[in-house]
């Protein structure tokens, strides 16, 4: 980006939208603003990095000219349709299409609160309709098979007792792959008892940890070869460095092939699982919602729908009438 906060802000250049430059200070100003005001992560500056270059890109060759803020001040509803139009053509998906409209409707936004443009039409522009999605748990049982076979997958043991305690924070407690993996060594949950994370948008919540994610944890770092200091990651790789995610992710994907569970059967699959066993269990969705550190609960909603899903197929297949209705 030409300026801005360099440490935090996506490595994506908007340098051939430098002939308008009262466009590329907007930019900048917005990924700074995105980065120290919103707290944003890195993985979200360059998802809406990407979405705005797209745009521009588009808007380059619909206008026939470099765009600037007059330019977009001048953009009809027609204009953001036709761009929708034309990622639907190239065979985007509507997911993608939508999160890229929001991310111009904050761009818009911001560029309204700084008197810069003030442009309308973009509120007329209905978002793609997704179709819903729902999670796809694990079964109780596949759940805790694969918790038990991936130590077995492990070329050596503190490896595997590593695996294990990354998964057993992913089924135990709810967190996202990237939430384990950025727990710091201080931040070791060795006890049971109460988890501080940090989510989305460097939002905390607290989380129970069982007695069996604890000794995971413990178990790793009584077998872990490196001397890790109080601030360095907690999960590390065979050189002492941060633990790709990717490699949790191969391991996971090799649990797959070996218990023969289907392709959703992800590290993200085991926090839907925490969630609808959970929800299975007894627990209600505001809990629930508060433990997975989910903004909305129309979020936490969607495991009600995976519920009724298994309770659908248990009737199917153990009421006498149900072949018959």
């Amino acid at each position: 980006m030409p300026r801005g906060d360099r440490t935090r802000g996506p490595a994506i250049s908007f340098d051939h939208f430098a002939a308008a430059s009262d466009l590329a200070g907007a930019i900048a100003d917005w990924q700074s603003w995105l980065a120290r005001e919103r707290r944003a992560s890195r993985h979200t500056l360059l998802a809406y990095a990407r979405d705005l270059a797209g745009f521009l890109d588009f808007l380059r060759d619909h206008l026939g000219a470099l765009p600037d803020l007059p330019a977009l001040d001048r953009l009809a509803a027609t204009d953001f349709r036709a761009y929708l139009a034309a990622r639907a053509q190239a065979g985007i998906e509507r997911s993608s299409s939508a999160r890229a409209l929001s991310t111009l409707r904050g761009f818009f936004r911001f560029l309204d609160r700084r008197g810069l443009i003030t442009n309308a039409a973009l509120a007329a522009v209905r978002s793609p309709k997704l179709p819903k999605s729902v999670p796809k748990p694990l079964s109780v049982e596949d759940a805790g098979l694969a918790l038990e076979r991936i130590v077995e997958l492990a070329e050596a043991p503190w490896v595997g007792r590593r695996d294990l305690a990354i998964l057993a924070l992913l089924y135990g407690c709810g967190l996202r792959l990237s939430e384990a993996l950025g727990l710091t060594r201080a931040e070791a949950p060795l006890e049971p008892g109460m988890l501080s994370v940090t989510g989305k948008g460097r939002k905390t919540r607290l989380v129970p940890v069982l007695p069996a994610v604890s000794a995971a944890v413990a178990d790793y770092l009584a077998l872990c070869p490196h001397r890790l200091a109080a601030k360095a990651p907690l999960f590390v790789g065979v050189r002492g460095g941060p633990l790709n995610p990717r490699l949790v992710q191969r391991q996971m994907q090799r649990v797959r092939v070996l218990l023969d569970l289907p392709e959703t059967a992800t590290p993200h699959a085991l926090r839907h699982s925490f969630a609808t066993h959970l929800l299975a269990g007894g627990g209600d969705l505001r809990s629930i919602q508060e433990l997975l550190g989910h903004a909305s609960l129309s979020t936490t909603q969607r495991y009600t729908a995976v519920d009724t899903d298994r309770l659908l197929k248990v009737y199917e297949r153990a009421h006498p009438r149900a072949k018959a209705s």
